[in-house]
């Protein structure tokens, strides 16, 4: 479906607003390729500011990369023209961070979801308005707040109005730009549940972007971890948070909450600040703050090499690095009091739903 190959970003800094005089660049995208398939699920995680956001719109083309291509459905959209790029929108649509700025105030809901049909020449009139109430449905909104406006709506209902109207146009590709870190914990897993059914309903792929890892393991099928504007791990989602490679994952992980207070895991605490996208470090750009740091971690950039099972890592020294593990939830002996006790319950629902089944086939019997 999408094919990222080597795409870059680099912002000029200048000084002097007639006469501007460029002082650097920020490097935030910089040598960055993965691909997504069909109905799959990448997401892309990493502290603020290492440019998963800048990814996310230089792939729906918001802004022109520096270098690199994007590929969707074999067709590199990095060199089309206005008009053709505009068509090829139909297909690749985004959900933005912030359901509060997002939406036009000036604009009902309605008129919001309209909008994309007629620009694309999908529907008008009638049709449009049946195709808004059917949209408003599948997002479980009602057809009477076609007629509200974004002020009168809380922040987990924008956010379904923004996916509403992402899916207007009927997409095969939507960028989730951190579409759950703006709304409450118990919106948070209303909004991922939504999408989540969407994209079995629907056969849609999703580029998923966040910092909370604890969602991201709950939404995707693989995780690319990003650093400073680079890619240091990709795996799919069992391996990377079973068996996390690189030591940057590890420190990822380790500062997901537990929820049984009885297991605490080892927190790894990472040594300095996030470095200056404007001045990176030579090299590995995580060996300022790295525990196994070498020295040729400081002179040479380390490619991201397979590990094997489609696993790979950018590091040099990844095969000597301890493997932290976390808790296996298949094995009981493995797994803190809460995590059996919810295994329990878990296979006891099974079995009454088995029961209820065999027992209304004996009744058609």
């Amino acid at each position: 479906m999408l094919e990222v190959e080597r795409l870059v970003k680099h912002f000029s800094v200048k000084r002097g607003v007639v006469f501007g005089r460029t002082l650097g660049h920020v490097r935030a995208v910089d040598d960055v390729s993965f691909s997504i398939a069909r109905g799959e699920t990448l997401a892309l995680v990493g502290e603020s500011g290492c440019g998963k956001s800048t990814t996310g719109r230089l792939i729906m083309r918001l802004m022109a990369p520096t270098s690199g291509s994007v590929r969707f459905k074999g067709k590199d959209i990095t060199r089309l023209e206005k008009a053709a790029m505009r068509r090829m929108r139909r297909h690749m649509q985004i959900i933005f961070q912030d359901p509060y700025a997002s939406l036009n105030p000036r604009l009902t809901v309605g008129e919001t979801l309209a909008e994309p049909l007629s620009v694309h020449g999908i529907a008008e009139g009638s049709s449009a308005l049946a195709r808004v109430r059917e949209l408003l449905d599948v997002v479980g909104l009602l057809p009477e707040h076609a007629r509200r406006y974004p002020h009168q709506f809380s922040g987990g209902q924008r956010q379904r109005i923004g996916i509403a109207r992402a899916l207007a146009v009927n997409p095969d590709l939507i960028v989730c730009d951190e579409p759950v870190s703006a709304l409450d914990v118990s919106i948070q897993a209303q909004i991922v549940n939504l999408l989540k059914s969407l994209q079995y309903r629907f056969g849609l792929s999703y580029l998923f972007i966040a910092h909370d890892l604890a969602i991201v393991k709950h939404v995707s099928d693989r995780v690319a971890v990003m650093y400073l504007g680079k890619l240091v791990e990709i795996a799919d989602k069992r391996t990377l948070y079973s068996c996390p490679r690189h030591p940057y994952s590890q420190a990822l992980l380790s500062a997901i909450p537990k929820p049984d207070p009885q297991s605490r895991g080892e927190r790894i605490i990472l040594a300095g600040d996030v470095p200056s996208a404007l001045s990176p470090p030579s090299g590995c750009r995580f060996h300022t703050r790295c525990l196994y740091a070498q020295q040729r971690c400081r002179t040479e950039v380390p490619e991201l090499r397979d590990a094997g099972h489609g696993h790979r890592v950018a590091c040099h020294f990844y095969e000597s690095v301890p493997v932290i593990k976390t808790a296996d939830s298949a094995n009981p002996a493995n797994m803190g009091k809460f995590a059996v006790r919810l295994a329990a319950y878990e296979a006891a629902k099974d079995r009454s739903l088995a029961n209820k089944q065999s027992a209304g086939a004996s009744v058609a019997t």
